[in-house]
């Protein structure tokens, strides 16, 4: 018996009806489990993961760090007292000098003549001055004479001491023990009172001298201990002499003094220095430099996990910068420093956690 083509459409419309139901029904049902779990899923991957270090806090020497330059503790013009024709100079320039050393002599001229003519009237003045007393003793002198006597022998012997002084100031001398750095007057030149020999510098103790932030100038003192590493390789230890109270307007720091002793003067004026300056101690911790991130506001700082398993940030102070990483300050006791990931996140934002190797 052969079917109706109204029957066969009939049968071919609910077929297709039940394979659709069909096929809904598998596929609703394997795919409702999945979504179910993809929800967990994207919750975990919304929480970012990063790698922390576990890093204690250490009691540390805090150091100053500054430019400085080496500078002799005393330059000094030394000048004639007295006027006259330079005869010698008998110390080269550039040459190691006593104190008390010849550094120029000028011409004696009549200076000698006028000394012992000095002295003779003294003797003079000394024999009239005995004759005076013998003739008072017998009566023959009054007081006022032995006295108008006695005043006249004193002029004498100022009059000597006078020329002696006169005499010695021929020969200008090192002031102190120094170098005697630069000449300004040759044999044949005439100097004048007031005009310079030449110019003595003192290198034993040296000072090194620099300014100091304001930020860093309320943790020295007068007498920490220094040490400064020279540009041609020598090394300084010293101690400071001198912190300004009065900050350079122009510059905001403060003037410093270190002095260190240069026995052999074989450490030059005028050399740059690295000066490292002690300045108590404190906490500090040893971060990696790749650890240091900027907030918002400019702030250098680092970023660490708090025990909520969220992110903060500390701003931090540069100490000390090592082979192995820099030394800060402004942290508080172990932390969990992030050192992977700490660029990819926020202060406050939950984390994962994970070690790093």
């Amino acid at each position: 018996m052969r079917l109706k083509s109204q029957y066969i459409f009939v049968i071919g419309v609910v077929g297709v009806l039940a394979l659709y139901f069909l096929v809904r029904a598998v596929a609703g049902g394997g795919h409702a489990p999945n979504r179910a779990a993809a929800k967990p899923a994207a919750a975990a991957s919304a929480i970012p993961s990063v790698q922390v270090k576990l890093t204690p806090d250490e009691v540390r020497e805090y150091d100053v760090v500054l430019r400085g330059r080496t500078q002799a503790t005393r330059t000094v013009q030394v000048k004639s007292e007295t006027s006259g024709v330079v005869a010698a100079t008998p110390i080269l320039q550039g040459t190691v000098a006593a104190k008390g050393t010849v550094l120029c002599r000028l011409a004696v001229d009549a200076r000698q003549a006028a000394l012992d003519q000095a002295r003779a009237s003294f003797k003079s003045m000394q024999l009239q001055q005995q004759a005076n007393a013998e003739l008072s003793r017998k009566g023959f002198r009054s007081p006022t004479q032995l006295v108008q006597g006695q005043a006249n022998l004193d002029a004498a012997q100022a009059g000597v001491r006078a020329a002696e002084i006169a005499l010695k100031q021929v020969d200008i001398r090192a002031p102190f023990t120094g170098v005697f750095d630069h000449r300004d007057a040759e044999v044949g030149s005439y100097l004048s009172p007031g005009q310079s020999c030449g110019t003595m510098i003192e290198l034993s103790p040296l000072l090194v001298v620099g300014d100091v932030p304001e930020t860093e100038a309320s943790k020295l003192h007068v007498g920490a201990t220094a040490a400064a590493t020279l540009v041609d390789g020598h090394t300084l230890a010293g101690r400071v002499r001198y912190v300004a109270h009065d900050a350079d307007p122009a510059t905001r720091t403060y003037h410093l003094e270190i002095t260190s002793p240069n026995p052999q003067l074989v450490v030059r004026s005028g050399l740059s220095a690295d000066v490292r300056i002690a300045a108590g101690s404190g906490p500090a911790h040893l971060v990696p430099v790749s650890a240091l991130v900027l907030d918002s506001a400019g702030r250098q700082g680092v970023r660490y996990v708090n025990d909520a398993e969220r992110v903060a940030f500390a701003p931090v102070k540069i100490l000390e910068e090592t082979p192995g990483g820099v030394w800060v300050s402004g942290l508080s006791g172990p932390i969990r420093l992030i050192v992977v990931g700490q660029s990819y996140v926020a202060d406050g934002q939950k984390v994962r956690v994970a070690m790093a190797r």
